[in-house]
């Protein structure tokens, strides 16, 4: 099994709260990180057996497996989202599904992709949080229930979309 628990987050330019991330993004975010050789950090307060399965089925060479970290936090409320919003930079890429996740990361300026492919700035996040804040008062009154619409084949294909659209954006302003 490879090392994947060597957290060496000044390196790192992509930052993924895998509590919240669907398998099937993982494996694209893989794929891409792999390719474009970005450094990658996922966290989440259990393992992850498809990130290491990925890893090891898809013929990654010794050599790139340092674009890949994996932090187990502690088990507990938003302890990977504390752990990536201690380790995330300026200037960097994070994805996350989570809204006030997003809007903590984006204030630190990161550029943040929710698992549908929207982009989030500290100049745009406001207006989403404002609009989660908005459903979950109506939520909590009962006067409407939100339904999440299945991650399909459309939605995933403007993940990836977006994905790489931020990694060209990303290594051209590391550079």
């Amino acid at each position: 099994m490879p090392e994947l628990m060597n957290i060496e987050s000044e390196h790192v330019m992509l930052f993924v709260d895998a509590d919240s991330c669907p398998r099937q993004l993982r494996s694209i975010i893989l794929k891409a990180v792999i390719s474009r050789k970005v450094p990658v950090l996922f966290a989440a307060d259990r393992p992850l057996p498809d990130v290491v399965d990925l890893v090891q089925n898809d013929g990654v060479k010794p050599e790139q497996l340092p674009l890949i970290q994996l932090a187990i936090v502690p088990e507990g409320m938003d302890s990977a989202d504390d752990f990536l919003v201690e380790k995330a930079r300026a200037g960097m890429l994070a994805i996350t599904r989570d809204v006030i996740l997003a809007d903590r990361l984006a204030t630190k300026d990161l550029v943040v992709l929710d698992d549908r492919g929207g982009v989030f700035t500290k100049e745009t996040i406001r207006e989403r949080l404002s609009m989660r804040n908005l459903m979950t008062a109506l939520r909590e009154q009962g006067v409407f229930a939100e339904k999440t619409k299945p991650l399909g084949p459309r939605e995933i294909h403007q993940f990836a979309n977006a994905l790489d659209r931020e990694l060209v954006k990303l290594q051209k302003n590391n550079q």
